[in-house]
């Protein structure tokens, strides 16, 4: 099954390609703008930007390669163009190290991902302790190709390499009863300096119901670019779900629960109007302070680059839909 993702229509310049004109026509526009006075959101956030690019600090050297050749997942593959790696490894939302874009990539050296072990436990046949290189071999090594999109309206499009949550989840042998799955990070402030903050009830905790979790689509990932995972972006091992990005995003995993009871998450707990059980990539539903309709492709963001059309479930609307069947989704945030 191939994931055809077309393009939007947009062309989105990098800055190298911005040529003079455009820049005075920015320039004029900007001036527009600020006759209106609406320049002060949009140069706020830019500015942000372009200051958090301006002191990123340098990628230190090329990580450890990963064993062997993943193979490539037809069906979770976008045609999109992937971001740089320097942009996609330290532009990062990691609330353990601060809340701050660039704070992950500046502080997460701290974080040491050897030893490492995952307890799952909860409702399951076989619960066990598992050393991250013995998970990391329990099932072959994909690619992944993934379009992500953020609640707070920024993209990027990521080649990870993991596999199947499921893959994990047919092994330990879930309950009949069990009907979530939650995932809790480390929390540990010797590594990570902000956990302790008022920011979060830590740890850190996610859970998806049991249908989303066996999903294929749904990825334990231990790396990115065909490299070892950094820690900014969630080493050694964490959970991407492609078409809930950014609402369900746990890293650095710890613990994974089987439950037959719908588990507290984090961010449902800091703010439940915001953050509901199933908050998915929806343009019809918008956050309530950023809208889900457009969102800005890191790496093409120029301060008056067009925005590009979000897209229902991120793209992924043909293979997941279907688990929504019947479920009011702006009831059911």
């Amino acid at each position: 099954m191939l994931i055809k993702t077309h393009a939007d229509g947009f062309i989105h310049p990098h800055a190298s390609e911005i040529t003079p004109e455009r820049v005075y026509r920015d320039r004029r526009r900007l001036l527009q703008l600020m006759a209106g006075g609406a320049a002060g959101a949009a140069l706020a956030g830019w500015a942000g930007r372009e200051a958090f690019a301006q002191g990123a600090p340098a990628r230190p050297g090329k990580l450890a390669a990963l064993p062997g050749a993943p193979s490539k997942v037809a069906g979770a593959i976008t045609l999109d163009k992937a971001t740089p790696y320097d942009d996609a490894s330290s532009y990062n939302n990691f609330y353990e190290f601060g809340t701050d874009k660039a704070a992950p990539a500046k502080r997460a050296g701290t974080l040491k991902t050897r030893p490492w072990a995952i307890e799952v436990n909860g409702m399951v046949k076989k619960p066990g302790r598992y050393a991250i290189d013995d998970l990391l071999k329990l099932a072959p090594q994909e690619e992944r190709i993934y379009r992500l999109r953020c609640v707070e309206g920024w993209s990027m499009v990521i080649p990870w390499v993991g596999y199947s949550l499921a893959e994990l989840i047919k092994k330990v042998e879930p309950a009949p009863g069990a009907k979530y799955v939650e995932f809790v990070s480390m929390a540990d402030q010797r590594m990570m300096p902000n956990v302790g903050s008022s920011v979060l009830d830590w740890p850190y905790t996610e859970a998806l119901r049991m249908d989303e979790a066996m999903h294929p689509l749904t990825l334990l990932a231990y790396g990115m670019y065909g490299e070892v995972l950094p820690n900014q972006n969630g080493a050694p091992v964490r959970l991407v779900v492609p078409w809930k990005y950014g609402f369900k995003s746990a890293k650095s995993l710890a613990v994974i629960h089987f439950t037959d009871k719908q588990p507290e998450t984090a961010w449902n707990k800091a703010a439940a109007n915001e953050y509901g059980f199933y908050s998915n990539v929806n343009p019809n539903v918008d956050h309530p302070r950023w809208s889900q309709g457009t969102e800005r492709r890191i790496g093409e963001d120029g301060l008056f680059s067009r925005k590009r059309r979000t897209l229902m479930f991120n793209g992924y609307e043909q293979q997941v839909a279907s688990l929504y069947a019947g479920l009011d989704l702006k009831k059911n945030y």
